[in-house]
């Protein structure tokens, strides 16, 4: 990782973070604990994959920045951030607990937040929209292994990148936007997160899962998806006047694309159809 850029600390109303697989070697641990260290919010909200338990139990592995990110966000906890941790499926242990506290985090399998404006947001994981994840562990070994082996080609190229001087660059994100049946399994994936939201009476969805950050509108519901800190360092962030903001935080510090729609690109008011 490059020297962190400067920023002057940000206060936030809420922040959504997700799929940042504590505990994996993948994880870009550096850049969410920076990420962590120059904001504040009311409100943290864990979407899930934040431990990879899966991958531990193949191969131990927890660096001191994976301790330091945990640690960053029990002090935000003790200093009265309200966390509330949505458990998904590489930490799905955590589902049991739903309704507890522990050092002053909740977990809650699925959640609603309200943003200052008075949208209200279901929060969830997102695995159970993926039926290949529904259908069992084993049929995922073989595309696990595979994306491990992408994610170390992504390494080695960004590693040559680095020395170059040049910013993060998703090579898994580059390629999964071009293969077409991937596109139709998060497009399918965002039809069901939709569909989920507006059953329970809500005008937009908060998940992860996919590692494909989006923030748009699809049938009339907003989708908003926080992506990763494996991939592609992505946050969601609400802003103290309602606004919600996707973030990208590698070298370069980005605003991706923010809600409401009237300060979106036009691209966020083409409805997708069912």
């Amino acid at each position: 990782m490059n020297a962190p850029f400067t920023l002057t600390r940000e206060k936030y109303r809420a922040i959504w973070i997700s799929d940042v697989h504590l505990g994996y070697k993948g994880c870009k641990a550096e850049y969410l604990l920076h990420f962590l260290q120059v904001t504040d919010c009311d409100y943290l909200y864990l979407v899930g994959d934040i431990i990879d338990i899966w991958s531990m139990q193949r191969n131990l592995y927890w660096p001191q920045t994976h301790n330091d990110i945990v640690k960053a966000i029990l002090d935000k906890a003790k200093s009265g951030t309200r966390v509330i941790y949505i458990p998904g499926n590489h930490d799905e242990m955590f589902r049991d607990y739903d309704g507890y506290v522990f050092g002053n985090i909740i977990f809650r399998n699925e959640y609603v937040h309200t943003t200052r404006t008075g949208e209200r947001f279901l929060i969830l994981h997102g695995d159970e929209f993926d039926g290949v994840i529904q259908c069992g562990r084993l049929a995922t070994f073989f595309g696990n292994h595979a994306y491990d082996f992408l994610l170390y080609l992504n390494r080695l190229f960004n590693q040559a990148r680095r020395r170059l001087g040049l910013p993060y660059w998703s090579l898994a994100t580059f390629l999964k936007g071009k293969i077409k049946n991937a596109m139709r399994h998060v497009e399918n994936f965002e039809r069901a997160a939709v569909y989920a939201a507006n059953r329970r009476g809500a005008g937009g969805v908060i998940c992860g899962h996919i590692h494909h950050a989006e923030l748009k509108k699809v049938n009339g519901i907003v989708y908003l998806n926080t992506g990763d800190w494996v991939e592609n360092c992505t946050a969601l962030v609400e802003r103290q006047g309602g606004e919600i903001e996707l973030l990208h935080w590698s070298e370069r510090y980005q605003t991706v694309k923010i809600f409401p729609a009237s300060r979106l690109a036009p691209a966020f008011d083409t409805e997708k159809a069912a």
